[in-house]
């Protein structure tokens, strides 16, 4: 709808008339006629022309969005935003619960148009917030329709638990099954992938990171993302209703305001039901995929816990792909083990090559070893005893703005600087908190950021004399 720019005047008078907005919160259901965009606007142009001070400005609605938090809003906001450039003077809505059923969206809308010098008119509420005790009575009633909406809110959770109970689906298609009037019904095309993964990975004994790059390479398209990813895999392998099983309530929504799913972690009660479904894949492969994976992650935590225990996990980049580095263990020759860090899109795709259908995977990014990490990083340190003093206490200042640091056997923050300055070496929570980044470019070199410092530390792998 078009503003209206130019202010009309009564004749001989020289009072402008107000421009008003309207604002409603409508129903996407077509038989909900009562709630429908153009009912709604027919009403507020009606009631409008009705007043002869009143001009209308616009009308802002949103379709089928809860009003229990204004995030997601897009036209309250933007109605918000013009009032506050003063492009009209009043708002009216038919009822608190249209505006906001959170009461401190409620208040703290309303104090705000009225700073600006805005009014907003509940008229089923009969309140004007430019009347002295209309805050007071916003409270009382926003508060009344809250609690509404959290009864709403429980009342639709049980429902939708008692359904979940009764074997009704609550989700979307995925691979290898259509979800339809709360059935699943097996998508033949999808289900020839799942039974190729189980296949690939129980039978050939293949890891996920193959199994990912194979499906890429085959022009294999996976559902809701771009790639393959291992990451992708490990679901598939995880999900219980490839072998006919269905497990609900595996998100669950904490606050009714906000609306946030968070994963359920035994907050709420799952709904479990064996053999709901036409399996894709026997129980006995399942359990035997899961079974391996289980086992590997055995094997794998005594040597380390993924990335997260990692002191410069997502902190080396690529300087060929921009990839982040991932940790790998590597054998020498005398059967001890070593640290090492590889670009991910090398790790996923190998070298650099294109595949039969004509798309370019891999990277050439080089490996580098986390001792040779560490004793860069023991470098940059040092190096800090000629620069300027401003780098050093901005070093020690980022250190201290940690919330959580343990420097074993230390006295003090800069105690630790000292001593790296002085020559110690090692491998700490301290070079987590001062490193920004590292990159890693493909020609032996390797550049070094620290945080709140402006200068770039470079570094080149020297040769051994032969």
């Amino acid at each position: 709808m078009n503003k209206y720019e130019l202010l009309n005047q009564k004749e001989g008078n020289s009072e402008v008339k107000k421009r008003v907005a309207a604002y409603c919160r409508v129903s996407t259901d077509s038989r909900d006629q009562a709630n429908s965009f153009e009912s709604q606007c027919r009403f507020f142009r009606q009631y409008i022309d009705g007043n002869d001070g009143w001009k209308l400005y616009r009308i802002f609605a949103d379709e089928g969005i809860s009003g229990t938090n204004t995030k997601k809003r897009k036209e309250f906001n933007n109605m918000i935003e013009c009032a506050m450039n003063g492009e009209f003077d009043l708002i009216i809505t038919k009822e608190i619960s249209r505006f906001a059923r959170n009461t401190l969206d409620s208040i703290y809308y309303t104090r705000i148009l009225k700073k600006h010098g805005v009014a907003v008119v509940f008229m089923n509420d009969n309140i004007n917030t430019m009347d002295s005790d209309a805050e007071l009575r916003l409270a009382i009633m926003s508060s009344i329709a809250q609690e509404e909406s959290r009864k709403t809110s429980e009342r639709v959770k049980w429902g939708q638990k008692r359904q979940m109970e009764q074997g009704v689906v609550f989700g979307r298609s995925m691979l290898g099954y259509d979800v339809r009037g709360g059935k699943m019904y097996i998508n033949e095309e999808g289900a020839a992938v799942v039974r190729r993964i189980f296949q690939k990975f129980v039978n050939e004994r293949k890891g996920t990171h193959v199994i990912a790059r194979e499906l890429q390479e085959e022009g294999i398209r996976p559902v809701r993302v771009n790639k393959w990813h291992n990451t992708v895999i490990l679901r598939i392998i995880r999900n219980e209703k490839y072998c006919g099983d269905l497990v609900q309530k595996k998100t669950y929504t904490p606050d009714f305001l906000s609306h946030e799913k968070k994963y359920n972690k035994g907050q709420e009660e799952f709904i479990v039901i064996k053999e709901h479904h036409e399996p894709i894949i026997s129980r006995e492969m399942f359990e035997e995929a899961n079974r391996i994976l289980d086992e590997r992650s055995a094997s794998q935590k005594g040597r380390a816990k993924y990335s997260n225990r990692y002191i410069f996990s997502g902190k080396i980049k690529c300087g060929c792909c921009g990839s982040s580095y991932v940790a790998r263990y590597k054998k020498r020759k005398d059967g001890s083990t070593y640290k090492a860090w590889r670009c991910n899109n090398a790790v996923q795709y190998g070298r650099p090559h294109t595949d039969r259908y004509g798309n370019t995977e891999g990277c050439s990014g080089r490996n580098i070893r986390n001792e040779d990490i560490v004793h860069i990083m023991c470098l940059v340190v040092k190096s800090l005893e000629n620069e300027m003093v401003k780098i050093r206490n901005n070093l020690i200042t980022v250190i201290k703005s940690a919330v959580t640091l343990d420097i074993k056997n230390l006295q003090s923050i800069s105690d630790a600087v000292d001593e790296i300055v002085g020559g110690m070496e090692y491998e700490d929570e301290f070079y987590r908190y001062i490193l920004d980044r590292i990159v890693v470019n493909d020609n032996d070199s390797i550049d070094v950021y620290l945080k709140n410092c402006s200068v770039k530390w470079t570094y080149t792998a020297c040769k051994k004399d032969t």
